[in-house]
């Protein structure tokens, strides 16, 4: 991600901007407040060399990388973690894994209560929406299965694939978007379909439709060139 934009790079070698994690943000004109998953921000004061990295989340959270995806991560530029003050970029993550016509409606709602929120604390901030949808024709849900996998009976949701993914990105579709800061809506949103059964088999990522495909508005590439390029258009004199 951060390679995409040689603006974003510089303000990161510079210690010009930090990382967030699960930062809450409130929307000036109504004081509701909410927390985001990623943002990217001015530093409330120096960041210390002490603090964490995005490098270091790779450890932090157990997420498996290969040899080419470590020596990417080790490439980058040390973004630290670090106390937050206005922030530039924020990055609001959902999932539907399962049961997804049930998920719809909150699906949408907090997705579209991140945008409002984002906006109503600046304006000037790139909002980003990233969306996680499951195409896997069963799943074994944690919240159907209190008991290890090897204990007892387990309980497997089966979905009506693909049509429940393309309900799914058919929502995701209603979601507004904008493209200038008097407008409502995200700067950015992708999606990404995968193939999840949840139990201890491989997750594949689906490329083929209904994923959104290259030059897709919702396509990952897609969503990461327009935030760079948000990015460099918005905050180019800092």
């Amino acid at each position: 991600m951060l390679m995409t934009s040689s603006l974003l790079r510089s303000h990161v070698e510079a210690k010009k901007v930090v990382l967030g994690v699960n930062h809450a943000m409130t929307d000036y004109a109504t004081g509701r407040k909410k927390k985001l998953d990623l943002v990217v921000a001015r530093p409330a004061g120096p960041p210390s060399s002490k603090e964490k990295t995005f490098a270091s989340l790779a450890h932090q959270f157990g997420i498996e990388l290969t040899d080419e995806e470590n020596a990417a991560l080790a490439a980058l530029p040390a973004l630290y973690i670090a106390p937050v003050s206005s922030v530039l970029i924020a990055v609001e993550a959902k999932a539907c894994m399962t049961e997804h016509t049930k998920a719809l409606p909150r699906l949408y709602d907090e997705l579209n209560s991140s945008h409002l929120c984002i906006h109503g604390a600046s304006k000037q901030a790139l909002a980003i929406g990233y969306v996680h949808v499951n195409m896997a024709s069963d799943f074994i849900s944690p919240g159907r299965n209190h008991h290890s996998l090897t204990a007892g009976t387990v309980e497997v949701t089966t979905h009506d694939q693909p049509r429940v993914t393309q309900r799914v990105l058919a929502k995701v579709a209603e979601i507004p978007r904008r493209s200038a800061s008097s407008e409502v809506g995200f700067d950015g949103v992708g999606v990404t379909v995968v193939r999840l059964h949840n139990n201890g088999t491989t997750v594949d990522v689906v490329d083929d439709p209904p994923a959104p495909q290259p030059g897709d508005t919702f396509h990952y590439a897609d969503m990461i060139t327009r935030m760079a390029t948000g990015y460099d258009a918005t905050f180019a004199k800092i």
